[in-house]
């Protein structure tokens, strides 16, 4: 028997920066981003997302004139590909198929960029595009909501949905840089300021128990929106999250462990059961409140701690009772999870505030009493 035994190491790094009126032409950091990968001019194709451009119409004449003032750093690639925003970009084909069109017509290779400006799930289809057309095309994300810029696009994962299964295609591939503007939320509808707050509320009650604090003592400056608060939750959410992607030893999900997704296998369900009508941090807080539901029953944190994660998520404006909770097969949610996972089954449930442990088997009956609490509205006490 003849055994070639192959390994090899490489490092990943790509700068995630936070910053306002990014466009500028003053603003040197997209610029600086760019010339990263040496000389230029460096071909861009610039990808925005529709409500994006809805709400700042100018955008492809500040594009425009960014890349005039930077000539010898930045060639604009026109025009730019307008996708649609939300979920149905990562549902329907049409923008994936789009993107691969003006890679072949425009002769985009692997030494070109692709810059999307959009929403997580135009982010999310984008990455995934340009992680396949030519085994890779370097991206440079500008997550223009409070979920994108906290979580789905600071890391490693791309991906789009197939067959009604959420995140059922995708890769995992590092992006070139990561820019978040501030000031692209200004224009955000309150229910999508809102609905980025739950990964944050997340990450605190399984990483940093003094952030949950900290998030409960300001849901009310969250919940209007203050810039202050609103900033600083931001920050130190895409803070933990990349955290754990740089140190917990598993950045590609070899394993079964998912301790980010504490909340998630039940919050994707729900996405497919409204057919999308539920955001996915809105998913994602019922998630958080079923799970710290069952966290209490199973005896592993205090009633004092639910209370809080409760006045949390609803004061910063969550709802945490749907529709789509009726319908909740909580069997087939957890197998469905488990064969996302790839292994055996892995929940993440708290011990404290600030603090989780993994599972491998969930009593259903008494998943199915926490259920009933969110469908009743009425919560031990």
């Amino acid at each position: 028997m003849l055994q070639i035994d192959q390994s090899f190491a490489m490092t990943y790094q790509f700068p995630v920066c936070f910053d306002r009126n990014t466009l500028a032409p003053e603003n040197p950091l997209l610029r600086d981003i760019l010339q990263r990968a040496g000389d230029g001019p460096h071909r861009v194709l610039p990808v925005i997302d529709q409500n994006v451009l809805t709400a700042h119409p100018d955008i492809i004449d500040r594009l425009q004139l960014y890349a005039n003032s930077h000539g010898a750093t930045v060639e604009l690639i026109e025009p730019p590909l307008i996708v649609r925003g939300g979920e149905i970009s990562k549902s329907d084909p049409v923008e994936v198929d789009e993107f691969y069109q003006r890679t072949q017509s425009q002769n985009i290779d692997r030494h070109s960029f692709a810059l999307v400006i959009g929403g997580g799930a135009v982010v999310d289809a984008i990455g995934y595009a340009a992680a396949t057309a030519h085994r890779g095309i370097r991206l440079i994300r500008m997550p223009t909501t409070v979920l994108a810029q906290n979580d789905a696009g600071i890391g490693v994962k791309n991906a789009i949905n197939y067959r009604g299964r959420k995140n059922y295609l995708g890769t995992f591939a590092a992006p070139f840089a990561v820019i978040n503007d501030f000031d692209f939320l200004t224009t955000l509808p309150p229910r999508d300021r809102v609905s980025g707050i739950a990964e944050a509320i997340k990450v605190a009650l399984i990483r940093d128990g003094e952030f949950f604090s900290w998030l409960h003592d300001n849901r009310q400056g969250l919940a209007a929106f203050n810039p202050k608060p609103t900033e600083y939750m931001i920050t130190r959410c895409a803070e933990l999250h990349l955290n754990h992607i740089r140190t917990s030893g598993d950045p590609f999900e070899q394993g079964s462990a998912r301790p980010l997704d504490f909340g998630h296998w039940c919050a994707h369900r729900l996405e497919e059961i409204s057919a999308s009508e539920l955001r996915h941090g809105e998913a994602v807080a019922i998630g958080i409140a079923l799970d710290s539901l069952y966290s209490y029953l199973n005896g592993m944190i205090e009633l004092d701690s639910l209370n809080r994660i409760r006045t949390t998520l609803e004061g910063v404006g969550f709802t945490l009772t749907h529709s789509a909770l009726e319908s909740l097969d909580i069997n087939k949610a957890l197998q469905d999870f488990r064969e996302h996972l790839g292994g055996r089954l892995c929940i993440t449930l708290l011990t404290r505030e600030g603090a989780a442990q993994e599972v491998d088997t969930i009593d259903h009956k008494l998943m199915e009493r926490c259920r009933q609490y969110l469908l009743g509205g009425t919560w031990p006490s």
